[in-house]
């Protein structure tokens, strides 16, 4: 009597120590116990008061929740976005041939005329030509053709292209932005097939100039406006700094401090000109439009702007 006082005990304590029950079956000789992650069977059986058999079974089972999501979107990105940001970081990048290394857009003539002499004085002249010069013009010019290509308005997409070739200080600046533009063009156009991208050029009529073509390419490849205007921003300051720093000169730490500094200016300058209009356009950079006029009668040179 003990021993099965003992059994009845020892059966309580399993059975207290069960959770997640979902379902309990009883019958006349065996109690079933079924919990929900695994399938936990366990049978008493009683054949008398001093024998009793305990088999557990433990069976795993697959959840029933939702398939998990595919590796990409578990990372933040799909496969659109992937694609974006690695055309983007080609197309931007300084190893990207498209000349830019050899433009410095008037920074030769203001550091031979004293303008800028250390890296405090090359991040005041760029936060201003950012700001209030070519770098927000260009960013405007980016963003109305961008539009302009991905609605197919051949019409508004030419009277940006002429108004971006024609909206430069000086015969140098137009060199430089026209060429540019088109090396970005046949390069990522021989290297990245886009249908339409053919119709986009041909219905500017004229030469492009370096914004409207990352503008335009960036649009044919469906890529988003927002941070093809970023990376368009973070690559001109980088080509301003790597003139600048070859000029003054300076060393790779005072290059990287400038570029962390501007951080804030390039992202002002993205948001003001995602929300301008043509008619915002504008620049009271006097000093660095002079500086590309006299560059292009500077008598030593190691830029051709």
């Amino acid at each position: 009597m003990r021993q099965a006082i003992r059994r009845t005990a020892t059966l309580r304590t399993i059975m207290a120590t069960i959770t997640m029950v979902m379902v309990i079956t009883i019958t006349a000789k065996a109690i079933t116990i079924t919990t929900v992650n695994t399938i936990i069977t366990t049978t008493i059986t009683t054949t008398s008061i001093a024998t009793t058999i305990i088999t557990t079974t433990i069976i795993p089972m697959l959840m029933t929740t939702s398939d998990p999501a595919p590796a990409d979107a578990r990372d933040g990105m799909n496969a659109d976005e992937t694609a974006a940001l690695y055309r983007l970081m080609t197309w931007l990048s300084p190893s990207f041939p498209v000349g830019a290394f050899s433009y410095s857009s008037g920074i030769e003539w203001a550091v031979e005329a004293g303008d800028i002499t250390d890296a405090a004085s090359l991040r005041d002249w760029l936060a201003a030509m950012l700001g209030e010069g070519s770098g927000f013009c260009d960013a405007v010019f980016l963003a109305q053709a961008h539009r302009a290509a991905s609605a197919r308005d051949e019409a508004a997409l030419r009277e940006i292209a002429e108004l971006a070739a024609a909206f430069v200080p000086s015969r140098e600046r137009q060199l430089e932005t026209s060429t540019q533009g088109r090396a970005f063009i046949d390069i990522a156009r021989a290297a990245w097939a886009s249908d339409g991208l053919d119709g986009m050029v041909a219905a500017c009529g004229g030469p492009i100039v370096y914004p409207v073509a990352v503008g335009i390419v960036s649009a044919a490849h469906a890529i988003p406006l927002a941070p093809a205007m970023h990376a368009f921003l973070h690559a001109v300051v980088s080509n301003w700094i790597s003139a600048g720093a070859r000029l003054v000169p300076l060393g790779q730490t005072d290059s990287q401090r400038i570029l962390a500094g501007l951080e804030a200016d390039v992202a002002a300058t993205a948001k003001r000109a995602l929300t301008a209009s043509i008619e915002d356009l504008g620049s009271a950079t006097f000093r660095a439009d002079l500086a590309s006029l006299r560059h292009e009668t500077q008598y030593t040179r190691l830029f051709r702007s």
